[in-house]
């Protein structure tokens, strides 16, 4: 749930009818409503040009988080959206944003930054990017991508020919900052990302020094698919008054994905990989690991194997990565092996499955994962190779999800124990208010465990 903190500037929202000024938004993944493709659009409000560049994106209808929060931007509302990925949530702010600014041109001159997009990781910035190129009116609008990992004097060149939409990642945003090529005293909207993978990366900070170099009077919109202590704190600090819009929880996956698990020994999990990808149903795959040494070591085994495959993760170069998503994309590349820094950066129209090759420690980053496939309504497949390790880890994400992940047949020789009867139940353990498991509630102090870190928390099991 994205509930707000107690010191929190949006209008509270109560049960009754709704109203224009209502501050919460709601609505439904599954059913999207039938209309037609252009109409659909413009019934938001948004000008012809950009109705056509949607349709020839391939939208059929607005999603549910576009037709809640395209409306409430284009009257000037700030906005809080909570919405999980593969909702259509990037072309829910970036629409109306173009929008805005094709009807207040700055014929001639210099152009100087009227839209900031702030994005965790470099392959996400590029996604914004060109979604704002794709939609922008026949390029009369121009927009740069900035981020780490390559030179910044290009980038610094772009920015002093004049730009109108900067999508950037905070700390190179920082850098081009402290050089005086990015000046942000004209920004007009202001864009967080996925604001929860920002705090999870440690980015918080640098959001909070963008933030305050800010004009006053701008309209802000921020969107994080979990709304921790933090991230409250922040919106209540950069948003006024604002709009919140909620869609399709963290808790949920999206249904048209189907969801499997194997549980496999750990040492034979590489050999499962390579059944399940000669298996013929597995078109093109994102195999997701915990570390970069893993990542590396299965892309190996796999090339090995003879089966395409590269690796994505922060140690490559940013030209290394950009090969391999390229590659992928056109078909090359069968399988991409990733760390959980392209869980929200990556959109592959016609990805088939997602496997989870290491099961995650967090279990909203398991939705997170999932969520590169089945996008806008499309099928999907996730697998996950389980150790008797990670079950666990296993009953967290079900607890989350509120389901149970179907159980395949592992081939004879590769199956883990202990047995299916030893499996944690997904009723256990409760959480707390506060989302962590109770590990000492109900028992007696011979029952608790002893093994303790020096935070006092229990130690992983």
């Amino acid at each position: 749930m994205c509930d707000a903190g107690p010191h929190t500037r949006w209008r509270a929202f109560i049960a009754r009818p709704q109203k224009e000024s209502d501050s919460k938004v709601t609505a439904s993944i599954a059913t999207p409503a039938p209309s037609e493709e252009h109409d659909a659009f413009a019934a938001l409000g948004l000008a012809p040009s950009l109705c056509d560049a949607v349709e020839a994106a391939g939208y059929r209808a607005p999603t549910p988080i576009q037709e809640t929060a395209i409306p409430r931007v284009l009257e000037g509302h700030d906005v809080l959206g909570c919405a999980q990925t593969g909702t259509g949530k990037t072309a829910a702010f970036a629409l109306p944003i173009l929008h805005q600014l094709q009807a207040d041109r700055n014929p001639g001159g210099w152009r100087g930054i009227r839209a900031l997009v702030l994005a965790p990781t470099r392959e996400l910035a590029a996604q914004i990017g060109e979604s704002f190129q794709a939609y922008s009116e026949r390029g009369s609008l121009r927009t740069l991508v900035v981020f780490g990992g390559v030179s910044k004097r290009p980038q610094a060149q772009a920015l002093r020919r004049g730009v109108d939409v900067l999508v950037a990642t905070p700390g190179r945003l920082l850098d081009l900052m402290g050089d005086r090529a990015a000046v942000l005293d004209g920004v007009q909207h202001f864009v967080l990302d996925e604001a929860d993978r920002m705090l999870d990366m440690g980015f918080i900070h640098d959001v909070r020094r963008v933030a305050r170099a800010l004009p006053r009077e701008r309209q802000t919109l921020l969107f994080s698919a979990t709304l921790p202590r933090e991230i409250q704190s922040l919106a209540s600090r950069i948003l006024v008054d604002p709009v919140r819009v909620e869609v399709d929880p963290v808790a949920s996956t999206c249904e048209p994905i189907e969801q499997s698990v194997y549980f496999v020994d750990k040492g034979k999990k590489t050999e499962l990989l390579k059944r399940l990808l000669d298996g013929g149903e597995v078109d093109r795959a994102l195999v997701f690991t915990r570390t970069k040494h893993g990542a590396n070591r299965v892309t190996q085994q796999l090339l090995r194997a003879r089966v395409e495959a590269a690796a994505i993760h922060g140690n490559k170069s940013q030209g290394a990565r950009e090969r391999a998503l390229a590659g992928f994309k056109r078909g090359r590349t069968r399988v991409i092996v990733a760390t959980d820094i392209a869980a929200r950066g990556i959109d592959v129209k016609g990805l088939s499955h997602v496997i989870n090759f290491d099961i995650p420690h967090e279990p909203e980053t398991y939705v997170h994962r999932v969520g590169r496939t089945g996008r806008a309504g499309a099928s999907g497949v996730a697998l996950s190779l389980c150790s008797s390790e990670e079950r666990g880890y296993l009953a967290a994400i079900e607890r989350l999800t509120r389901q149970r992940l179907e159980k395949l047949e592992t081939p004879a020789g590769l199956a883990s124990e202990p047995s299916e009867s030893q499996r944690p139940r997904a009723s256990q353990p409760r959480r707390s208010q506060a989302g962590g498991a109770r590990s000492g509630a109900g028992r007696s102090r011979s029952q608790r465990p002893r093994s303790r870190s020096r935070s006092g928390a229990p130690r992983p099991r």
